[in-house]
């Protein structure tokens, strides 16, 4: 931030006051929506949250912020918050209220004399308008859609993944304080709080955009902003397709396994696109079934009219009201739920979710934090450990093996592409053992010359699955054979 004012300069996240105050007369006051305002007063903390359209050109490469840029910044941006009324600004609508700021910061400079290229004074103008309206520095990385996740690790220090491929963008706060205030502004939205008490919070953003915070002290070089964006245009298996995370014939697979109510869990390390393969999924749900989806922060964007959305809920400050998921996923059971979706499962709630699986939530979905389907199986016996449940190994395979049908593994291999690995079915117990089957599975050939992965899905020559029977109870077994078949075919190179 840029000195402070009030209690954080804006209320609920915004970036503070200059450090040389600007005298506020020096500025023209005859405008409509702007007054002379008192630092710290009720119109400042009472200002409004405003998400901002991306500025056209948001995405291009800047040249590197200077010392001296940023000094000027911290003038001009003293001389606006002591000009502009904001409680007159909230009545604007967005692009009206970015008007007004870029008039009046305009003026500032004119009546300041700022030696300020043309060039440098738009990048100046766009600033502050973000840093008043929306998300500072951030916007112009949350305008790119190429952009899979934002990791800000204090003020000075930005990362962004877009291809795979982990690089340092230059983009930088003006002290951890700014930051800190965003943090602030992104997760009020949701009903939430970071600060020294509560310095570890999960939100997300307007879009659906995952978002984790945690602050000093117990981030020690400043607060660790992660952003999980999601696209503005959803994937689908068609796009996953394109992609070549999936052949057309397994994409067909996993759309009849969707469609025939299949329970099913995506497995999948950090980053696979778990989540997004679950959307994928969840988009050949008939639209006439009841959809329960529990998240600790709701991502899933179903388009079934019928979908009811809950969301875990942190303890206040006094340690009291927690919601978790395992009391989400015990109430969908008495909400009368046709399917219930767990965004993801990492704890006793997974009990729960697997009881709901075998008393006539077929169809039922969830993701889980495992390398392959094996290790998915036990990680589930270890969670119900966790849970308390004092209960035979035996009994809680058992448990597993009559409610999971098809375990989906998502990978992101080491040149950052992502892959559907597996497609493993659970046939039941023999013995003590969980048996499983893969329908399809990737197979790495080595890689090119640019260190891309070369490989290929190829069927493991299994022509009636064991949910065949519930493929014929939806009319879907003739499409099920010729996929099948058509990529048994492709596997030996027919």
């Amino acid at each position: 931030m840029f000195g402070k004012r009030g209690n954080d300069g804006f209320g609920k996240g915004g970036a503070g006051a200059g450090t040389v105050p600007a005298p506020a007369a020096a500025v023209p006051a005859a405008r409509s929506a702007t007054s002379l305002i008192e630092p710290g007063s009720p119109e400042v903390s009472n200002r409004m949250q405003v998400t901002p359209p991306p500025m056209p050109g948001a995405a291009r490469k800047k040249a590197p912020r200077t010392d001296d840029y940023y000094d000027t910044k911290s003038k001009v941006f003293s001389a606006l918050i002591d000009t502009i009324d904001l409680s007159q600004l909230a009545k604007l609508d967005g692009e009206s209220a970015r008007e007004e700021i870029r008039d009046i910061v305009n003026d500032i400079i004119t009546i300041k004399n700022f030696a300020m290229s043309i060039s440098e004074q738009e990048e100046l103008l766009e600033d502050i308008c973000n840093d008043v309206l929306g998300y500072g520095p951030l916007e112009p990385l949350l305008a790119r859609d190429d952009i899979a996740d934002i990791m800000v690790n204090g003020a000075g220090q930005t990362f962004i993944e877009v291809g795979g491929k982990t690089i340092e963008s230059e983009i930088r706060f003006r002290d951890n304080s700014q930051l800190l205030s965003i943090c602030q502004r992104i997760v009020s939205q949701v009903g939430r709080r970071v600060d020294e008490s509560s310095p570890i919070c999960d939100a997300r953003l307007p879009d659906g955009s995952r978002v984790n915070v945690i602050a000093p002290p117990l981030a020690i070089d400043g607060p660790a902003l992660t952003i999980r964006k999601f696209k503005k245009d959803k994937l689908n298996l068609a796009q996953l397709v394109k992609f070549g995370a999936i052949t057309p014939e397994g994409a067909e697979v996993l759309q009849i396994i969707g469609r025939v109510r299949c329970n099913v869990v995506i497995s999948g390390g950090t980053g696979s696109g778990k989540t997004t393969l679950l959307n994928c999924l969840t988009g050949f749900i008939d639209s006439d079934e009841r959809i329960i989806t529990c998240e600790d922060t709701a991502e899933l964007q179903l388009q079934q009219p019928h979908v009811v959305r809950l969301e875990t809920r942190p303890p206040n400050i006094e340690g009291e009201g927690e919601i978790t998921m395992r009391d989400l996923v015990k109430n969908c059971l008495r909400m009368r739920p046709e399917r219930i979706i767990v965004g993801e499962v990492r704890g006793p709630e997974v009990f729960d979710l697997l009881q709901a699986m075998n008393t006539g939530h077929d169809g039922s979905m969830g993701t889980i934090h495992a390398n392959t389907p094996r290790e998915c199986l036990s990680r589930m016996e270890s969670m119900i450990a966790m849970g308390g449940f004092s209960l035979p190994a035996k009994t809680v395979r058992e448990i597993i093996s009559g409610s999971i049908d098809v375990i989906i593994q998502a990978a992101r291999l080491r040149d950052g592409s992502r892959r559907i690995t597996h497609i493993t079915e659970v046939i039941g117990m023999e013995g003590d053992v969980i048996i499983t089957q893969d329908l399809m599975r990737y197979e790495i050939e080595g890689e090119d010359a640019a260190g891309k992965i070369i490989g290929r899905h190829v069927s493991t020559g299994i022509g009636k699955p064991h949910f065949w029977d519930r493929a014929r109870y939806y009319n879907e077994d003739r499409r099920l054979a010729a996929a099948l078949d058509t990529m048994e075919q492709k596997s030996k190179g027919l």
